[in-house]
């Protein structure tokens, strides 16, 4: 993890508080920026931008799917970028890809007309090709790249108090990342759709600045240690050592990875498609628009709070008991969309969603780099979030064939007991590999 950085203004050596605390700083800033290539950040702009387009709603959905589709498959070489060239070169690029693509999103109308006119040809297909094209860059670079290098470099900054930090981490995530959509709200009200666009790219641009000025890849390319350690003991010492560092083949042979990994994908589809389809899945029961939307809230502050104990625990509990404890969570979700028109739907609901969503911060963080090491993170977490983005992709269309198909979404909720059962029984000998 020893990367250079050729161009430093600032000497993490000569800081008067741990560096680390620095990288945590703009790390969650990173991870915040994010924003615009999230589904939370894009789904404000679908209405006025397929109107602009002339696309109709289920166009507009396909060329987000095939977006963020190819964005999954592709994510996983940006690990490998992350492990050659460091936290700082990748998060930094990402930035202003996803600043750039901001501003040629703004264009897209233009764009279009122009190749229409190019071809001598007016149809839907070109703005759904041009569309298609900007989402996966805004995928790729936001949701996936962005995202994971800002995350990645906090976790090789510490190593006993990782929990700790990504507790700090994850809160103010969340209520970030819930309070998004009003503040990119008032952007389009007040600037339109286009101009929104353009003050979040200018936005990302000061990111990347920051990034560039802030980032550094680990506190050794520095003669430090990680969690600011003065020096190693000999136990420690003994224990680094010991320690191995996996490939991402030899990740990919051992269980655990596919376990975590499967149950951190099922966490993205199962919540991607319940939130995208939250409105018409209340409906199809009987309940009203009001109650689907009500549950968000104190979904959220379960959430929030079992991320917080969570995280600040798992610096001294095996992380096996949280992916129990995830799976359960997928239980009782999944057992309150079955049984949606009883009363006790609703808070099984709230509660297996929180659940799922505060042991999600803490796992997708902390597992990777506890279970295989520092030396290949970025290749490792860019597999896994190949699957995170691919079940993201994918939960919306199944989960509307499922309902077109059946007049019903109860199928995923039996799917989602039977995956959920097969996670379990895997997940009996997933230890860490360690």
């Amino acid at each position: 993890m020893a990367h250079s950085n050729p161009i430093s203004l600032v000497n993490p050596t000569k800081s008067p508080i741990f560096y680390g605390y620095v990288i945590l700083l703009i790390g969650t800033i990173g991870v915040y920026a994010s924003i615009p290539g999230q589904t939370i950040g894009v789904s404000v702009f679908t209405d006025p931008v397929k109107d602009a387009l002339k696309l109709s709603r289920n166009q507009f959905s396909n060329a987000y799917m095939i977006g963020t589709i190819v964005s999954g498959l592709v994510i996983g070489r940006a690990g490998v970028w992350f492990d050659k060239y460091g936290a700082r070169t990748v998060a930094f690029f990402a930035a202003l890809v996803l600043a750039l693509t901001l501003y040629l999103c703004s264009w897209s109308v233009h764009m279009s007309e122009f190749v229409k006119q190019l071809l001598g040809q007016d149809t839907w297909l070109v703005p759904f090709t041009v569309m298609t094209l900007l989402f996966f860059l805004l995928r790729f670079a936001g949701q996936g790249v962005l995202t994971m290098a800002s995350r990645n470099v906090i976790m090789i900054w510490f190593d006993k108090n990782r929990g700790k930090v990504n507790a700090f981490s994850s809160v103010a995530l969340s209520f970030g990342f819930s309070s998004s959509p009003f503040w990119v709200n008032a952007l389009i009200e007040n600037n339109g759709w286009q101009g929104a666009w353009q003050l979040m790219g200018l936005g990302l641009l000061g990111v990347g600045i920051a990034i560039f000025l802030l980032f550094r890849n680990s506190p050794e390319a520095h003669g430090l240690l990680p969690d600011g350690a003065k020096e190693v003991t000999e136990t420690e010492e003994r224990t680094v050592l010991a320690r191995r560092q996996f490939t991402p083949s030899e990740a990919k042979k051992t269980r655990a990875f596919w376990m975590y990994g499967l149950m951190l994908a099922f966490n993205s589809f199962f919540i991607t498609g319940l939130t995208f389809h939250i409105v018409s899945i209340f409906a199809s029961e009987g309940f009203p628009k009001e109650d689907a939307i009500s549950i968000f809230l104190p979904t959220s502050v379960v959430a929030v709070t079992i991320s917080t104990i969570g995280n600040v625990m798992s610096d001294y509990l095996q992380l096996r008991l949280y992916l129990f404890l995830m799976i359960l969570g997928g239980i009782l979700a999944s057992l309150g969309f079955l049984f949606l028109p009883t009363p006790a739907s609703i808070p099984l609901l709230i509660v297996g969603f929180g659940m799922m969503a505060g042991l999600f911060a803490v796992l997708n963080a902390i597992v990777w780099p506890r279970f295989y090491g520092r030396a290949h993170l970025g290749a490792i977490t860019g597999k896994v979030m190949s699957f995170l983005i691919l079940a993201s992709a994918l939960a919306p269309s199944i989960f509307s064939v499922c309902f077109t198909t059946f007049g019903s979404y109860r199928l995923m909720g039996w799917l989602g007991l039977a995956f959920l059962l097969f996670l379990a029984i895997g997940s009996l000998r997933a230890e860490n590999p360690q």
